[in-house]
């Protein structure tokens, strides 16, 4: 293990995310908030630039990484950011609890939007901030900006930490070279970041909430851009006007594209788009899934308390179906009362997620398409045993290591859920009632088994909200500390896709060539 490169680049992220730091100061001085709030952000960054610079001192022998390098890079690298972004929290007395707050903060950089606080009204604006912000910022991956800053001779070792944090079965180069390959994605990140920020302007502010229409346009569009479900005001999106229930629920839908397909747009490839597999199946899913639930909501009108007229019915349909179908976990409504088959078909989204390559989360809308062909392969060769297979995605035949190792990613995936909702279930908050006020009442409702399980899939997945207790209108506070923990890792593994963090707890991966 090459230690000293790790700490090289460990450095540098620290000191990334010192610098990053700056921003939720400068939202802390513009709202005149107190010098504690300040401080609480410039303590913490000045903590990561001192120790970001001092571990970079050691000269570096050996400038190459490995694969296993670079899996333990990226594990430590979110999980050192988690830790010293929680300070803040803490510090200014949001979130005074060190487990809560890393909780709340690994939430915002893994995209998932699961939360411990109760009352979103009594944080300041610099704390509401960082929290949207850290969805941006973990939306693309930390390690995909700091390849940048990787010299061009280590081509080998950035894909390497391009293959152990960028999300899908398949990662690769849309160009050449790595830092032409990474500033290329973080563009059209920006530039679609920007363009939904301009776009939600020209609707009229959020009733009672005039004086903050710029600050909420632009969290709106930092934490769809990482698809991430972080709220900002009670009841998430509910109180939004539809023009921007629309705007956003359609970017949720662009974001949770894979980016390298904006690429293609912008050589003037369009056509090629088209053509994606992978594309045309998560278009598919999106249209299905709002037939469903649009279908469910008109079929059954008196099973949600509050009735929709049509347009209503299709308005939160295509907001929960991009918001759900992208990992990101913002609500327009409560959709813990929906019919039964509006309840199926989002948990189905929550495990399939966006297409690989982009912001989403979830297990990969490539990786179905892949385990369906694997599957079929295999029953064709019980009937067949001479047959011989060439599974093919995207016109390009897939090796049998991708196939298997897509097999093993599902087979890990839900082992690793199995796991969490049995831990889950000893936690002391299940059979207790817990009480929520959404856009359609106050309703009362108990822990159990399918919060246990919606919660285990919300954090595995990236998700944010689940249902029952821990719905769109409840939150993950009930939990005990222990609990807490165990989710905080969940949502790491999920992120990260299970491997860069399994391999921390391999002791072969810690012996030196």
């Amino acid at each position: 293990m090459n230690f000293k490169k790790l700490g090289k680049i460990l450095g540098k992220i620290m000191i990334l995310e010192s610098i990053l730091m700056v921003a939720p100061i400068i939202v802390s001085l513009i709202y005149r908030e107190s010098l504690r709030n300040v401080l609480a952000f410039v303590i913490p960054a000045a903590l990561l630039a001192i120790i970001g610079s001092l571990i970079q001192l050691p000269k570096v022998s050996r400038n190459t990484l490995y694969q296993k390098e670079g899996f333990a890079l990226v594990a430590f690298g979110w999980i050192v950011m988690t830790l010293f972004g929680a300070l803040p929290f803490v510090i200014n007395g949001d979130i005074p609890n060190y487990i809560d707050a890393c909780f709340e903060i690994m939430s915002g950089f893994t995209t998932t939007g699961a939360s411990i606080v109760d009352d979103i009204t009594a944080l300041c604006h610099s704390t509401l901030f960082w929290r949207s912000f850290s969805h941006w910022i973990g939306g693309m991956g930390i390690l995909v900006f700091v390849l940048i800053f990787i010299p061009e001779s280590n081509e080998g070792s950035s894909m390497h930490l391009l293959r152990a944090e960028s999300p899908g079965p398949q990662v690769g180069k849309i160009v050449s070279k790595m830092k032409v390959t990474t500033r290329i994605l973080y563009l059209i990140y920006l530039g679609l970041t920007i363009l939904e920020f301009v776009i939600l302007l020209f609707d009229k502010p959020i009733p009672g909430y005039e004086n903050e229409k710029v600050f909420f346009s632009a969290l709106t569009a930092i934490g769809s851009a990482g698809t991430g479900g972080f709220g900002f005001i009670p009841g998430s999106m509910e109180l939004f006007n539809p023009f921007s229930q629309y705007v956003i629920a359609i970017f949720l839908i662009l974001f949770g594209v894979n980016f390298s397909l904006y690429y293609l747009i912008l050589i003037g490839q369009a056509r090629a788009v088209f053509k994606s597999e992978e594309f045309r199946t998560y278009g598919l899913i999106v249209i299905l899934a709002i037939a469903i639930i649009f279908g469910s909501l008109v079929l059954y009108p008196n099973v949600y308390p509050q009735n929709y007229t049509i347009e209503e019915a299709f308005r939160h349909t295509l907001f929960q179906v991009a918001s759900i179908g992208t990992t990101t976990g913002f609500s327009s409504t409560d959709f813990n009362l929906w019919p039964m088959p509006a309840v199926a078909t989002l948990i189905i989204l929550m495990i399939i997620g966006g297409m690989a390559g982009s912001t989403a989360g979830g297990t990969k809308t490539s990786r179905i398409v892949i385990a369906l062909k694997g599957s079929y392969i295999n029953i064709r060769k019980l009937i067949n045993p001479r047959y011989v297979p060439k599974t093919k995605l995207e016109g390009k035949i897939m090796e049998d290591k991708t196939v298997n190792g897509v097999f093993a990613f599902f087979t890990l995936y839900f082992f690793m859920l199995i796991a969490v909702v049995f831990l889950l279930c000893l936690d002391p908050i299940n059979g207790q009632t817990v009480t929520y006020v959404s856009d359609a009442g106050t309703y009362t409702v108990k822990h159990g088994l399918f919060s246990n399980l919606t919660a285990a899939i919300s954090c595995m997945s990236n998700i944010g909200p689940g249902f029952e207790a821990v719905g769109a209108y409840g939150s993950f506070s009930g939990y005990t500390m222990l609990s807490k923990a165990l989710l905080t890792l969940t949502m790491l593994i999920g992120r990260l896709e299970i491997l860069p963090v399994l391999i921390l707890f391999n002791p072969k991966a810690w012996k030196k060539f």
